[in-house]
C-alpha cells in the first residue's frame, strides 16, 4: 500500500513539475540545474546516516541512460527513510529520461553492472563490485 502511495505521490509531484509552465520552455540549463539539486538532496539524504553492519546496507538503481536503464547505483544506510529516498530517485529518474528525450541526449548505452555486495567500511556503506 506504502508503494502505491509513493507511486502516487512521484505522479503527482511530476504532474506539477511539468505542468507549471508560464508558456515558455525551459532552458537546457534549467532543466540540468533542477536535475542537479535533486541529485544533491538525495546525496545529502543518502550521507545522513551511518550504518554500523552489513547488513544495514542495500543499493539503489539511480539515473536514467538514454538508450535505457540506470546510470550507476547508489549505496546507502537502511537506517534512512527509504521511502522518500526511493520516491526522490523515481522522480530524479523520471526527470532524467525526459531531459534525455527532449535533448536528444545520447550515451555509451554501457550497462552498469549492480554491486555484487554492501558492505559497511568505518560507518559507511561501500560497493563491492
Amino acid at each position: 500500500m506504502k508503494l502505491i502511495k509513493n507511486i502516487l505521490k512521484t505522479i503527482a509531484l511530476l504532474a506539477i513539475v511539468f505542468g507549471c509552465t508560464n508558456n515558455t520552455e525551459s532552458s537546457k540549463e534549467q532543466d540540468l540545474a533542477n536535475l542537479t539539486v535533486l541529485q544533491e538532496e538525495i546525496e545529502l539524504l543518502i550521507d545522513s546516516a551511518d550504518c554500523s553492519e552489513n547488513s544495514g546496507c542495500e543499493y539503489i538503481a539511480f539515473g536514467s541512460k538514454a538508450c535505457g536503464g540506470p546510470k550507476s547505483y547508489l549505496v546507502f544506510s537502511t537506517s534512512i527513510d527509504i521511502e522518500l529516498l526511493q520516491q526522490k530517485v523515481a522522480t530524479y529518474n523520471a526527470l532524467e529520461n525526459s531531459f534525455n528525450q527532449k535533448w536528444g541526449i545520447i550515451s555509451d548505452c554501457s550497462v552498469p553492472m549492480p554491486p555484487i555486495d554492501v558492505t559497511c567500511v568505518i560507518g559507511k556503506c561501500t560497493a563491492v563490485y
